[in-house]
């Protein structure tokens, strides 16, 4: 089986994918230095259009996603006012342990919070 490495964004404000989020994936070297593997957009159902990562790509190791939901948040009226967001980038850092196995990273994000989980 070819392992992969996929991700979405809910806005649990809406109740509605979050379309348009641009998404750094980072690769995290021994001393935490970070090497930039790829930026992509979310598309209109809050996903991607294909794995970030897969089969030999998915190199056991440290990584980080970040999402820049900061944009995305302040087109709303209620959020707009705000001169600095409370969420700007939301940083996520997960490891990959085998080139064989899914990898999803969803992200749920609201103006005051957000939260994740390993998907299947």
């Amino acid at each position: 089986m070819e392992g992969k490495l996929t991700t979405h964004v809910l806005d649990l404000s809406k109740g509605l994918p979050a379309k348009e989020i641009k998404i750094d994936l980072w690769r995290l070297g021994d001393q935490e230095e970070r090497s930039l593997i790829k930026t992509v957009f979310t598309n209109g159902d809050g996903r991607v259009d294909s794995p970030l990562l897969r089969g030999e790509e998915m190199n056991p190791g440290e990584y980080e996603l970040v999402f820049h939901v900061g944009e995305y948040l302040s087109q709303e009226p209620l959020n707009a006012a705000a001169q600095l967001p409370f969420l700007n980038k939301v940083p996520i850092r997960f490891g990959i342990g085998s080139q064989e196995e899914h990898y999803h990273v969803p992200l749920l994000v609201a103006p005051g919070g957000y939260s994740t989980y390993r998907g299947s």
